[in-house]
């Protein structure tokens, strides 16, 4: 087993974040199903958008997601804020929209990428923020939008159909909880097991495999010197495994940025197999920061940019 201490666990994925963002999800799984979404969480559509969102927000503060089926980050960002609806019990409306389904209220917000959020005040627009962002940083937000819907005097409460019996507690997932714990404690080969079980459960859980991913990552870095292997790697550009190796440790010490520059740099220089081989890794490394992260977007504009 590595020591912890000397690498940076949280550097290239925030396991704290991603272990929030996966209760949010059964948080709002239980919800709905114990009926405390009910109301406060809605479908809104083209037709249905004067009453749910323009009328309802002249008494209630009505937050947008504005989301698409095809968008991954969207399915990070939207049970976590269903979470939190239900949370605060009726002091904010949730309302969804799928901006492939209903185009015309995506181009009257000037919707440029999603996920985006928005609230609504007395039939007043008001961005709120794009992309996935964690439970810890949306909180804030809200208390900030009723704190102002309160000056204008929107501080009604939409009280529920019928009082629901108070969710569950979700239930501990062992492979989950196992995964945590073993990055926590720098046993990555055990991490990588309980990462690939909820994968092969759930193909589709991007972060089961962001934290294969990372596990992956610390793994092959294992107990190297780092400043002697970046050293080498500098001294030898056109030593791909090198190259890779220096890439990886940028990236669990949370310098994506130099990470990428690094592989990319990497594929310029090569061909052939050396080149795959930069490239592949490369597109892992995307994995481990995750596709939402900015920096990402643009790495893959440059790789692009530098095969052809």
């Amino acid at each position: 087993m590595s020591d912890p201490n000397n690498l940076n666990i949280r550097g290239a994925v925030d396991l704290g974040a991603v272990a929030a963002q996966r209760d949010a999800q059964q948080r709002a799984a239980a919800a709905a199903a114990s009926g405390a979404t009910a109301g406060v969480v809605r479908d809104v559509t083209e037709a249905t958008f004067e009453t749910d969102v323009m009328q309802q927000s002249l008494t209630v503060p009505v937050v947008l997601d504005l989301w698409a089926t095809w968008c991954q980050p969207c399915k990070t960002l939207s049970p976590v804020l269903e979470a939190l609806a239900a949370e605060y019990d009726g002091r904010f409306v949730l309302a969804k929209v799928d901006v492939d389904a209903n185009p015309q209220i995506a181009q009257a917000f000037q919707v440029q990428s999603i996920p985006s959020v928005f609230a609504v005040i007395q039939g007043q627009p008001l961005p709120l923020f794009q992309g996935a962002l964690p439970e810890s940083q949306i909180r804030p937000v809200l208390d900030a939008l009723l704190a102002e819907a309160a000056k204008v005097g929107v501080a009604g409460s939409l009280a529920p159909a019928e009082t629901p019996e108070p969710p569950a507690e979700p239930e501990p997932d062992p492979d989950a909880d196992a995964a945590y714990t073993a990055m926590e404690q720098g046993d990555w080969e055990a991490a990588r097991a309980a990462f690939e079980r909820l994968a092969a459960r759930d193909p589709g859980d991007e972060q089961a495999r962001a934290g294969l991913a990372a596990a992956s990552l610390y793994a092959r870095i294992g107990d190297v010197d780092r400043v002697a292997a970046v050293a080498a790697a500098d001294a030898a550009p056109t030593d791909v495994a090198q190259q890779i190796l220096a890439a990886d440790i940028a990236a669990a010490d949370g310098d994506a940025d130099a990470a990428f520059t690094r592989l990319i740099d990497t594929v310029r220089r090569t061909d052939g197999d050396d080149r795959a081989a930069a490239r592949e890794h490369l597109v892992e490394l995307f994995d481990v920061i995750g596709a939402a992260d900015p920096r990402v977007a643009k790495a893959r504009i440059a790789l692009a940019n530098a095969l052809f």
